[in-house]
C-alpha cells in the first residue's frame, strides 16, 4: 500500500510541479529555486513511503520554507507554497506527539509567510491577500486533513494485519490442541489399562502365574500397538476421514481470516480418501504457518485433490519436510504428489491413477 500510495502521489506531484514552474517562473534562477522545492517534495514522498520521513524532517521543512519565503518576498511567485503544502502534511501526522499543535503551526507559518507579501508590494491588496494568504492556507489545511485521514486508514490496516496474524497463530494453536487431543486419545486409554493390568498381574504372580503371564503379554501387545499408533500420528500416517478433514480445514482457514472455496467434482473412492486427507491436513498446516494467503481453493476429484492458495512468497516453492514424506508415501501407493508455484499462487496436487484410487 505504501508503494502504491507513493506511485500515485509522484504521478501527480511531479507533473503538477513541473507545470507550475513553467507557467510561474519569469527567469531561470527563479525556476531553479522552485525546482529545489519540487525536488524536496519528491524526496519527502519517497522517504514517507519508506517510513523514515521524520529522520529528514528538518532539512526538508527548512528547504520548503525557504522556497516559500523566496516566492513571497523576492520572486513574487504565487505557487511557491506548493512544496511546503506537500512536505508539511507528510511530516506532521507522523510526529510521535503534539501533532495538532504542529499542524496549527504549519498553517500559521504558511499564512504569515503569505501575509508578508503585503509588506513588500503595493499591488491590489485584496488580490494579493487572496493569492498569497487565502489560497495557500486553504490548500495546506485540506492536504493536512487528507494526510491525517490517510494515517488513520493505515493504522486500521496495520491493526487488521496484526489481527489476522493473531488469528493464524490461534488456528495453529487449535491444530496443536487437536493433535494433543488425538495423542491423549491414543495413549490415555492405553496407560489407564496398563495400570490396571499391571496391578492385576502383581496380585496374580504368586496365586496364578499363568494368568499373570497372560496379563503381561497383553500389556506388551497393547504397548506395541500404542507405539505404532503414536508413530502413525506423528508422521501423519494415521487413518483420516477426508470429509472431516475438509470441515476441519475450512474452520481453521476461516478462523485465520482466509476465504475458502471447496469444489467437489466427484466423490473420492477407496484408500485414496485417507491419503488425500493427510495431504489436506499437512497443506492446511503449511498454509497457516508459512503463507500469507487471502484465499484458498480446494478441488476434489474422484482420484485426487488440488489445494491452491494465493499466499506464495519468494521465487519458488519452499522445501516442506511434511509434504516430502507424504510424496514418498503416495508414490508407494501408486499416487503422485506435486507442488508448484506460479506467480503468487502455491499449488499442492495429489492424484492417483483411476484404478489405484478404487
Amino acid at each position: 500500500m505504501s508503494r502504491l500510495n507513493m506511485g500515485m502521489q509522484l504521478a501527480v506531484l511531479v507533473p503538477m510541479g513541473t507545470l507550475l514552474i513553467v507557467f510561474d517562473s519569469r527567469s531561470w534562477w527563479e525556476a531553479g529555486v522552485l525546482v529545489v522545492g519540487v525536488a524536496a517534495a519528491v524526496v519527502a514522498v519517497v522517504r514517507w513511503a519508506k517510513d523514515d520521513v521524520l529522520a529528514h524532517a528538518v532539512p526538508l521543512l527548512a528547504t520548503c520554507a525557504a522556497v516559500w519565503l523566496f516566492g513571497v518576498l523576492v520572486s513574487g511567485s504565487t505557487t511557491a507554497f506548493y512544496s511546503i503544502t506537500v512536505v508539511g502534511p507528510l511530516i506532521v501526522p507522523e510526529l510521535p506527539r503534539r501533532r495538532v499543535a504542529a499542524a496549527v503551526a504549519l498553517v500559521a507559518f504558511v499564512a504569515a509567510g503569505g501575509a508578508a507579501r503585503l509588506l513588500v508590494t503595493s499591488e491590489n491588496r485584496g488580490g494579493t491577500a487572496f493569492e498569497y494568504v487565502l489560497v495557500p492556507t486553504v490548500v495546506v489545511i485540506v492536504v493536512l486533513g487528507f494526510m491525517f485521514a490517510n494515517r488513520a486508514f493505515y493504522r486500521v490496516l496495520a491493526e487488521l494485519d496484526e489481527a489476522r496474524e493473531h488469528e493464524a497463530e490461534l488456528a495453529v494453536a487449535r491444530e496443536r490442541i487437536r493433535f494433543a487431543s488425538e495423542l491423549h486419545d491414543i495413549q490415555g486409554h492405553t496407560l489407564h489399562v496398563v495400570k490396571l493390568k499391571t496391578a492385576l498381574a502383581e496380585k496374580l504372580v504368586r496365586r496364578d502365574a499363568g494368568r499373570a503371564e497372560e496379563e503381561l503379554r497383553e500389556i506388551h501387545d497393547l504397548v506395541g500397538d500404542t507405539i505404532r499408533q503414536t508413530k502413525e500420528l506423528a508422521y501423519a500416517q494415521r487413518r483420516l476421514n477426508l470429509v472431516g478433514e475438509l470441515e476441519n480445514a475450512k474452520n481453521l482457514f476461516e478462523a485465520a481470516g482466509i476465504r475458502v472455496r471447496i469444489i467437489r467434482e466427484a466423490p473420492v473412492h477407496g484408500r485414496a480418501g485417507e491419503l488425500l486427507g493427510q495431504v489436506l491436513r499437512e497443506t492446511t498446516t503449511n498454509i497457516l504457518r508459512h503463507a500469507q494467503a487471502g484465499q484458498v481453493r480446494i478441488t476434489l476429484a474422484e482420484n485426487g485433490i488440488t489445494i491452491v492458495n494465493d499466499g506464495a512468497r519468494g521465487d519458488g516453492p519452499p522445501e516442506l519436510r511434511g509434504l516430502s514424506t507424504l510424496r514418498e508415501r503416495l508414490a508407494g501407493e501408486g499416487g503422485e504428489l506435486t507442488v508448484s508455484q506460479t506467480g503468487g499462487e502455491f499449488v499442492t496436487a495429489a492424484v492417483f491413477p483411476a484404478g489405484e484410487a478404487r
